[in-house]
């Protein structure tokens, strides 16, 4: 995110609070309390964003980790276009050969 961004999005916060303010005075708040609800809407919103973040960071569904991800796929990727049909037939048979391991042998019951 950029600088502007941060500003922008600060900026914004700010301005909707005052917007929030103005809108429920004119609802018939006193002023000590339409600052109060202003207050609580802008706290409540802060905890909400805070909780999408923190469930982006459980579910490693961040740009980052995308990012990371892509990179590893493409260099994967690279190395087998480069790879050999020899080197390829190879890497298939190890492939099949931890399957096999991987995977129990059925067992029969009685």
């Amino acid at each position: 995110m950029r600088r502007i961004d941060v500003l922008g999005i600060g900026i914004g916060v700010f301005v909707a609070g005052g917007v929030a303010y103005l809108v429920l005075q004119a609802a018939g708040m006193d002023n000590l309390e339409a600052g109060i609800w202003s207050q609580f809407l802008l706290v409540g919103g802060l905890v909400g964003w805070l909780l999408t973040y923190l469930f982006r960071v459980g579910t490693k569904n961040m740009t980052y980790n995308q990012q990371v991800k892509d990179y590893e796929d493409a260099v994967l990727q690279k190395r087998l276009e480069e790879m050999t049909p020899e080197e390829l037939a190879k890497l298939q048979a190890e492939i099949e050969q931890e399957k096999q391991q991987a995977t129990p042998p059925p067992t029969s019951k009685p």
